[in-house]
């Protein structure tokens, strides 16, 4: 039997060796040429043990032209999300490295000296 899936890909978000199990699963069912129009679209993004599935319903012609406007305003915020991080682990990379570069305070002792 062919495989009923067009896109059937899941990809971990962080490396092995983090044993973190965070993942992308996307599943985008074969609809045999346009034949078939009840598949199996969804989206699932996992956080170790928090996944969230998004369903991509292309059944009716309303339904498809939601579910494109979905996918396209989910890409359009992680792109936005992305910006948003590079933007600001940059800051805080610059103002760590301004943070060494600082001399140190010597902690002034308790009580004084005698």
């Amino acid at each position: 039997m062919k495989n009923p899936f067009n896109l059937r890909k899941r990809v971990f978000l962080n490396p092995v060796s983090t044993g973190h199990t965070s993942y992308i699963l996307a599943e985008a069912e074969s609809s045999r040429n346009g034949e078939y129009r009840w598949g199996h679209y969804m989206l699932t993004i996992a956080d170790c043990r928090r996944p969230v599935r998004l369903e991509f319903f292309l059944g009716t012609k309303r339904a498809r032209r939601e579910s494109l406007k979905k996918i396209d305003l989910l890409m359009k915020q992680l792109e936005g999300f992305r910006t948003a991080l590079q933007t600001e682990a940059g800051l805080i990379t610059q103002y760590e490295a301004k943070q060494k570069s600082k001399p140190r305070k010597l902690k002034k002792e308790k009580g004084g000296r005698k």
